[in-house]
């Protein structure tokens, strides 16, 4: 939102440099409170632009009739020493008599909870720290299709295969209905180190191990469930003065810094490592009033982070990412994102041991998997066969998503959100090297697959009809997804954990919504359709009925 901002600057003397960065941060505060007043739907986009124009008008008409003669500067230059009374006072009653009573309950509110103008009520350090958390409690049936193959047939479960040295019991399921009752828990807190530097740290529900859940299942005869660090992190915000953040470096277990759907990255991944973002205004600095404009941003990421650390080997695996992408705002609060980025996962794929060292490339096995990727036996042991499985192909992957945020009509919205993704990284030719005359497991040992017969694409699309969340009374959400994700197309350890119960080799659709019951309380159900791609069939249904609440 750039009006009350943009009207402030056009009218300040430059001679008044002194009172900038009261004025600035004035400006912001109002730019802040318009956004608001628009995405409630109480001012609306074309009514804001409005007061924006006639105040415009004004203020040219004053800037004409108070022309000063050059003084020490360049020809030319028309100083206004300050903002016209008459235009001060339509811009406040053309906003007042757009004001709702609730909007003003609503800001006095605030101020009393957060001490607006008390100076020194409390400790300076008390003001460094700001609080977030949320509960969630979910009932989900898992309903598994008539024509799946019995448990033990098909599907082995990886991690306990790896885990364990051998089969067993180590199979998924694939034919018993479940119901279960879920909770997840988060709770986070951020510290202002400097004007430029935040620490935050989160904890949650979970497991140690698996990054694609936060989820406590109930039922473990009232015992104790885990907390697990989610997050522990600095970010650093390089800031110009008029409040434009055109870098930001992370470090540490940090929220995930791409753009992206759930076809690539879970939404409870949180990497270790790296990241660095740089944001380009395309309105250009030329003038005051084009520093406000960020409506056209071009944005860089890059990023290292360390997936397995293995003790005493060089072979560590990592993660080194960039991502570009464009993120433009439109005069109707309607947004536009696409960004394309490219994974590059180095020592990911697993390495056959020799007959002299028949477990020499054991740490090359994946520490976590869901399902789907292609598999082989790095394990060299006469007479015992299948005892380590590792990844088959290398994944380095090209992924192109995007956003279309139409606000038009808000608070109501209509977006449409899609992405696809390509494995560029597998190689056939190098896939059979690396068997060393072995076989590709695609799904499970029972069956084997041509490493020429790729399956390295997938692509999603989803529409979502309503509020842009539902964090308020009455607010309400609809939405429906279409994705197609194939065996290799992405890493399976990583992608969304509910579709298919998790992993790749698998299409189907999504159908749900949400409706806010009281503010920062809402109640979401989704129903999740997905079968098996190639291979042996696996189908899985996943219904999920939530009720959220963040404080």
């Amino acid at each position: 939102m750039r009006f009350l901002p943009a009207i402030v600057l056009l009218l300040i003397s430059p001679a008044a440099n002194a009172e900038n960065e009261e004025i600035l941060k004035l400006n912001n505060a109002t730019r802040a409170l318009l956004d608001t007043l628009v995405e409630e739907g109480v001012l609306s986009a074309e009514r804001a632009q409005q007061i924006l124009d006639d105040a415009e008008r004004k203020a040219a008409d004053a800037v004409r009739q108070q022309e000063v003669d050059e003084v020490g500067g360049e020809p030319g230059v028309i100083r206004v020493p300050y903002v016209p009374e008459y235009v001060r006072e339509d811009i406040k009653n053309e906003v007042s008599s757009d004001l709702q009573p609730k909007v003003v309950e609503d800001v006095v509110e605030q101020a009393k909870k957060e001490g607006w103008g008390i100076a020194d009520a409390l400790p300076d350090w008390t003001r460094r720290f700001s609080f977030s958390g949320d509960i969630r409690l979910r009932l989900q049936g898992d309903y598994y299709s008539s024509n799946n193959p019995p448990i033990g047939t098909a599907f082995v479960d990886w991690n306990e295969v790896n885990d364990n040295g051998g089969f067993s019991e180590s199979f998924l399921n694939t034919t018993e209905d479940r119901t279960r009752a879920r909770l997840r828990m988060r709770l986070g807190v951020k510290a202002k180190v400097t004007d430029s530097l935040v620490a935050g740290i989160r904890i949650a529900t979970g497991s140690v191990g698996n990054p694609v859940s936060t989820n406590q299942t109930m039922g473990n005869y009232f015992g104790s469930n885990e907390l697990v660090l989610d997050r522990a992190y600095l970010k650093y915000d390089a800031v110009t003065a008029y409040d434009f953040a055109w870098l930001t470096l992370w470090g540490g277990r940090m929220p995930n810094p791409w753009f992206t759907t759930e076809l690539v990255w879970d939404k409870d991944v949180n990497p270790d490592g790296f990241a660095a973002t740089y944001r380009y205004s395309m309105a250009g600095s030329n003038n005051t009033r084009g520093l406000y404009n960020r409506d056209r941003t071009l944005f860089f990421t890059l990023g290292a982070f360390v997936v397995d650390e293995i003790e005493l080997s060089s072979d560590d695996k990592w993660l080194f990412a960039t991502q570009v992408g464009l993120d433009m705002t439109f005069k109707s609060k309607s947004r536009f994102k696409i960004a394309l980025a490219y994974y590059d996962y180095q020592n990911i794929e697993g390495r056959r041991s020799p007959l002299s060292q028949p477990n020499l490339y054991d740490s090359t096995a994946p520490a976590f998997v869901q399902k789907g990727n292609s598999m082989f036996d790095i394990s060299n042991e006469p007479g015992e066969p299948f005892q380590r499985f590792g990844l088959a192909p290398d994944y380095n992957l090209l992924d192109l998503a995007f956003v279309y945020d139409f606000a038009r009509f808000a608070p109501y919205h209509f977006i449409i959100t899609g992405d696809y993704v390509e494995n560029i990284g597998y190689d056939a030719d190098e896939i059979v090297q690396r068997l060393e005359g072995g076989a590709m497991f695609a799904n499970s040992t029972f069956f084997t697959d041509d490493p020429r017969n790729e399956e390295t694409t997938g692509y999603k699309l989803q529409f979502v009809l309503g509020w842009p969340n539902t964090l308020k009374r009455n607010s309400w959400q609809a939405f429906f997804a279409f994705r197609h994700l194939e065996r290799d197309a992405v890493l399976d350890a990583f992608t969304d954990s509910d579709f298919h119960l998790g992993g790749t080799n698998a299409e189907g659709w999504i159908v749900g919504g949400s409706y806010g019951l009281v503010d920062n309380v809402y109640l979401k159900a989704r129903y999740l359709s997905a079968d098996e791609i190639v291979g042996p069939p696996l189908g899985i249904d996943v219904l999920q009925i939530d009720l959220n609440t963040k404080f």
